[in-house]
């Protein structure tokens, strides 16, 4: 199967170890995606947004072909992982949309007191990115467990790396202007 260029989105506060995690298992130990994500550092942080964005977007995502997010218990609060899924779906001449999925962390599990599911995962969907949330119910993007297994990595990007083509996202969801503080979107 072929290794696809990831985009990881994260709560980098909450879950930089997580991302770290999932690159080191999957980029460099078992060696089945090419990391596209940015780095700590990469971005100065005091550039305006719209100038974060737009770095992110034609820097990072435009040489990815799937976006994973990795879903923590304040994920779904933060303005640049709404704006990173935005982007990534959205299908410009230069920008060429990326499949979508996402992965719950076992820290999300812990924080809601939620068990983990075994056949599909088990979340409250008001706890998890709202435009995330969207391609899910229409069957753009997938939602996954967290799992050290290369194989069943592999195959879902693959599978979001198709769906890309085969399903329109749905990008409908405004625009985040700011990170949320709320206990849910919904």
């Amino acid at each position: 199967m072929a290794r696809h260029k990831v985009f990881v989105s994260y709560h980098h506060a909450n879950d930089q170890k997580w991302r770290e995690a999932f690159e080191l298992l999957f980029s460099e130990i078992y060696d089945i995606i090419v990391s596209k994500s940015v780095q700590i550092g990469d971005i100065d942080p005091n550039l305006p947004a719209e100038t974060v964005r737009q770095i992110i977007r034609d820097e990072y995502l435009r040489d990815s072909t799937v976006t994973v997010v990795l879903v923590g218990p304040e994920t779904w609060k933060r303005k640049h992982v709404d704006w990173e899924i935005a982007a990534s779906i959205r299908d410009t001449k230069y920008n060429p949309r990326s499949g979508l999925l996402g992965i719950l962390l076992p820290s999300y599990h812990e924080y809601y007191k939620i068990p983990v599911g075994y056949n599909s995962p088990n979340y409250d969907p008001c706890t998890i990115p709202p435009r995330l949330y969207d391609n899910i119910e229409n069957g753009f993007a997938r939602l996954y467990e967290w799992s050290d297994d290369p194989s069943e990595v592999q195959q879902w990007i693959h599978e979001a790396f198709k769906r890309r083509k085969e399903i329109l996202p749905d990008n409908s969801y405004p625009s985040y202007k700011k990170n949320r503080t709320a206990d849910s979107w919904c």
